[in-house]
């Protein structure tokens, strides 16, 4: 099987993405394990296929490294709408179906002409939230672990990031880890992703997460975030409940395009 791809990445966080809007391709578990790995296939921290949405613009599928549909992937979700723009699949203002429900995303300008957007994604409103002393247990479409600490450059974060990897806090069958440290204005990220199973460059729903955590032990509800892929920015609108009107925006890059032979 000749599988047509285009290789995404939002930050370091990269993606192949496969244009299904014809419906006609199936992909098996141990086939996309396969493309994603870096010694054996095109390689890439996850596989998204892009398919047609009886009332959005198109449909997301997320899958992590490991073969399995993951969880929402903020990263994927900006990549995938900057695909479905480049492809005129939809305009710079549109919506798609995702796991966790439907999203608006904005393609707010053109950084290189046909390779590289800033684009704005609207993420679910969080409602789960809990705190455990410093730390945050918070889903953004994904379960995350968030923890202020010191020195997150010179943190082993493959170590500690999998020891924590398997917290079944809320009943989720493990978390994304998200190691952060705080200065005046900004906050710095690094990310340990289930179904990666390793440190990614960036984590969308992970700087998320980070920043609404921040934002609930420092009463700020917009932040400028580095990582070590590259920066973005969050902000929301702070309810009672929990938060609202959630945007996560940054830069999203075409690397490629090309075929890889799937047997089987």
């Amino acid at each position: 099987m000749i599988l047509p791809f285009y290789k995404f990445h939002g930050n370091g966080n990269d993606f192949i993405l496969v244009d299904n809007m014809s419906a006609s391709v199936n992909l098996t578990e141990d086939q996309i394990r396969r493309v994603c790995h870096r010694r054996f296939g095109v390689g890439a921290d996850g596989l998204i296929e892009i398919s047609p949405s009886d009332k959005q613009d198109f449909t997301m599928k997320y899958y992590n490294a490991d073969g399995l549909e993951g969880t929402m992937c903020g990263n994927g979700g900006r990549s995938v709408s900057a695909f479905a723009f480049m492809k005129q699949y939809a305009s710079q203002s549109l919506t798609f179906d995702a796991v966790d429900g439907v999203h608006r995303a904005v393609i707010d300008r053109e950084i290189q002409p046909g390779k590289e957007w800033f684009v704005s994604l609207q993420m679910q409103d969080v409602k789960t939230i809990e705190q455990d002393g410093n730390d945050f247990f918070i889903d953004t479409g994904s379960p995350h672990l968030v923890k202020f600490v010191e020195n997150v450059h010179s943190l082993d974060v493959f170590s500690k990031g999998r020891k924590l990897r398997n917290n079944t806090r809320l009943e989720w069958g493990g978390v994304n880890v998200n190691f952060v440290e705080t200065t005046q204005d900004e906050l710095f990220v690094r990310t340990y992703e289930r179904g990666v199973e390793d440190e990614t460059l960036s984590c969308g729903t992970g700087v998320t997460a980070s920043a609404i955590a921040a934002g609930i032990r420092f009463g700020k509800s917009n932040w400028a975030i580095e990582t070590p892929g590259g920066r973005f920015k969050v902000d929301y609108h702070m309810e009672e409940w929990g938060r609202s009107r959630v945007w996560l925006r940054g830069p999203a890059e075409l690397i490629c395009t090309g075929e890889v032979n799937l047997i089987g």
